[in-house]
């Protein structure tokens, strides 16, 4: 059943991804629709849903790469940083409707994913590097630099979007 609701909201003409979170749902739009047209179906189907009485989330196991929690074979910067994005960088982030994964951290350069909301805004370098990347080298001295990864779906997926794109302008 939770299928069917963001099946549900994938065909609302204009939505174009959905992501959510513990206590959150973000929809991004595409740029040529209005809110005002998009806001009531959005709501109508949410509605209809959580009416249903079915959770929204169902007991779904997090893979390691969603979890900053540490594990015995961190070191201790690797902790420190996985302790920093959970208690002060990721709620931050949630409160926009995004996320942020941990991906690796190797030579002074922490790896990490964008998600949600924060995937494809303009405000995210900035996010990234004056947000995220100060707070962590204020308190982590070993960290020279935050940079932002792709996982082998995201650039799978950027690379149909950009062959999808083409095809639309070349017709």
């Amino acid at each position: 059943m939770i299928v069917f609701f963001f099946r549900q909201l994938f065909q609302i003409e204009g939505v174009k991804s959905v992501f959510f979170g513990p206590d959150f749902i973000t929809v991004n739009k595409e740029s040529e629709v209005e809110w005002n047209v998009l806001t009531p179906q959005i709501s109508a189907v949410l509605v209809d849903y959580l009416a249903s009485g079915l959770p929204l989330i169902t007991d779904i196991p997090q893979s390691d790469s969603v979890s900053s929690e540490g594990s015995e074979d961190d070191d201790e910067v690797v902790a420190m940083i996985k302790e920093l994005l959970d208690t002060r960088i990721r709620p931050t982030v949630q409160e926009d409707g995004g996320d942020v994964i941990f991906k690796g951290f190797e030579n002074g350069v922490v790896k990490l994913k964008l998600s949600g909301s924060c995937t494809g805004c303009p405000s995210s370098v900035i996010t990234l590097k004056s947000g995220i990347q100060n707070m962590l080298q204020f308190y982590i001295p070993e960290v020279d630099e935050v940079i932002q990864v792709q996982d082998e779906i995201d650039e799978a997926n950027i690379k149909a979007f950009e062959e999808l794109e083409k095809k639309l302008k070349d017709m």
